[in-house]
């Protein structure tokens, strides 16, 4: 599996676990709602600064974000 499908997999588990829509991540971040539900997709590719901003709202390690969780 690549790593856009693992951060994919991985903002979506952290965020359903934090509470939170795709908008009141997105709102939190201050990203697009669009781009938060692009990114669950697989249809986005994303900079660093914008997975700072994820892993922080998420309030996990921004490497966690990128660890392969399902292959272990």
């Amino acid at each position: 599996m690549g790593l856009i499908h693992t951060f994919a997999i991985n903002v979506k588990k952290y965020r359903l676990e934090a509470g939170l829509s795709q908008e009141k991540l997105a709102e939190l971040a201050d990203l697009h709602r669009t781009y938060i539900s692009a990114i669950e997709r697989e249809r986005r590719n994303i900079s660093i600064e914008n997975i700072e901003k994820i892993a922080d709202t998420l309030n996990v390690e921004p490497y966690k974000l990128l660890i392969d969780e399902e292959n272990k």
